[in-house]
């Protein structure tokens, strides 16, 4: 789950806490789990612990942002004409797609600019900026400086050593020298508005650099998550964990750049922590978290889930194999019959009264209905007898009521744990810890908001 941007999450694993519950195919495993996710321990999410990002420099400006340039002399915004293949003006009153810019961060100060249509900026002969490159290089690199007294307001240095400006409204040129006043007289000042900004774990090790990330990602990882929150999951009632992975940790302890190394000895602890020899505290494996409909078409999802399935089978018989919906998709039922061809498979959807506009102005009973009949419903049709079984991998007792009550959480949350509790295989809520109160059920529990039953 991510709350802003995309989080890159290969699969997820699903450990027991309890000695009640172990792996058997035939059935369900026993009682359905209760479960909580581990979001933002070994898969960075910065809306989960935001502080984790406080010494990137320039931290508003990670790799992934989208920026959009207003100059201050035309008072129009930058645009890729042609969304691409074309050149830079700065003839549009207001910004939309070709207006927006995705950062490629290389360092603190130096970017690639990508936009619409896949291109990057470049300078050409003449001195002006088009988006023409296919891919980046040296002459595709530009430098922002920011002014110190409004850092909203930047100036974008090329590789030819001079700044950007916008001279008439149908060109950008690379030909302005260093001086600048920083008014609005200055064709090479621009105001930088920040639409869209990735906080995920190629954003913090790109950010911060391979070596102070790994510095803030092993201790991260160490402090986060520790024995005695499974002593605390295990006491409050919680029988299992779910805990996402990305899929770099494959190659740990020397992943691909610009990810780095550590978070599977982090995993490794988990199992020691679940307190089972030869790691047979293995419940599940998921092969996929969140794929997106309609950009994963389900010809090419079901054929992932194939070979992923007998992946998994090469090395164990005993674990369950999770497959994810589409989230969006129209159809729940899509890879019921798909997967009742598995054995040992589990279907899991992920249901939250958030992110969808027919929620905004639900109040607190509407919410509690829909979960009682709508949900509901939707669970009844995706659970059949035998496989798959059916999971609510990720729920949250958070909506977007204004003002709402303790005991107005408290029943919203009872009567999602008492419907998703019909899921065959168990439910798993969002997360164990997060800045975000209702996100955390932790603090959920502890400050009497959620009590659980085994």
């Amino acid at each position: 789950m991510s709350n802003t941007g995309t989080i890159i999450v290969g699969l997820a694993l699903l450990l027991l806490c309890s000695s009640g519950l172990l792996p058997r195919l035939a059935a369900a495993p026993g009682p359905p789990i209760q479960a909580v996710n581990l979001g933002g321990w070994l898969v960075t999410e910065g809306w989960i612990m935001p502080s984790l990002f406080d010494g990137i420099p320039n931290k508003d400006l990670l790799d992934g942002t989208k920026l959009q340039f207003k100059s201050v002399v035309q008072n129009t915004y930058l645009a890729a004409n042609q969304g691409g293949g074309a050149a830079i003006v700065a003839d549009r009153t207001q910004a939309s797609s070709w207006e927006t810019f995705r950062l490629w961060r290389i360092n603190a100060t130096s970017f690639n600019f990508r936009v619409f249509g896949g291109q990057f900026w470049s300078v050409n002969s003449t001195g002006a900026v088009v988006a023409t490159a296919t891919s980046p290089g040296p002459s595709e690199t530009f430098q922002m400086v920011r002014w110190d007294a409004n850092t909203t307001r930047v100036r974008i240095r090329a590789s030819n050593g001079l700044f950007l400006q916008v001279k008439t409204m149908q060109s950008l040129t690379a030909d302005r020298g260093v001086a600048t006043d920083w008014s609005d007289s200055d064709p090479s000042v621009f105001v930088a508005n920040n639409v869209d900004i990735l906080r995920g774990e190629y954003q913090i090790c790109n950010g911060y650099g391979i070596t102070n990330a790994t510095k803030v990602l092993t201790n991260h990882w160490s402090t986060y998550i520790n024995e005695s929150d499974f002593s605390f999951m295990s006491s409050s009632g919680l029988n299992a964990v779910r805990i996402p992975v990305g899929w770099w940790i494959a190659s740990d302890p020397n992943p691909p750049l610009p990810f780095v190394g550590g978070s599977l000895k982090a995993l490794d602890n988990a199992f020691v922590w679940a307190q089972y020899a030869n790691r047979s505290s293995l419940l599940a494996i998921e092969l996929l978290n969140e794929p997106l409909y309609p950009g994963v078409t389900l010809p090419s999802l079901k054929k992932y889930y194939q070979d992923g399935y007998n992946a998994v089978r090469r090395r164990t018989s005993t674990a369950y194999v999770i497959m994810s919906n589409r989230i969006a998709t129209p159809d729940q039922t899509e890879l019921l019959q798909f997967a009742s061809n598995f054995s040992g498979s589990v279907l899991d959807v992920h249901y939250y009264n958030l992110f969808n506009s027919k929620f905004d102005n639900f109040n607190v009973q509407e919410n509690i209905d829909y979960v009682q009949n709508n949900r509901s419903s939707d669970l009844a049709a995706i659970t059949t007898k035998g496989f798959p079984l059916t999971f609510v991998g990720e729920w949250v007792a958070e909506w977007n009521v204004r003002g709402a009550s303790k005991a107005d959480y408290q029943k919203f949350a009872q009567v999602q744990e008492d419907v998703y509790g019909r899921a065959t295989f168990g439910w798993a809520y969002w997360t164990l810890k997060n800045v975000n109160k209702a996100w955390s059920m932790e603090w959920m529990i502890k400050n009497g908001y959620i009590s659980l039953t085994s």
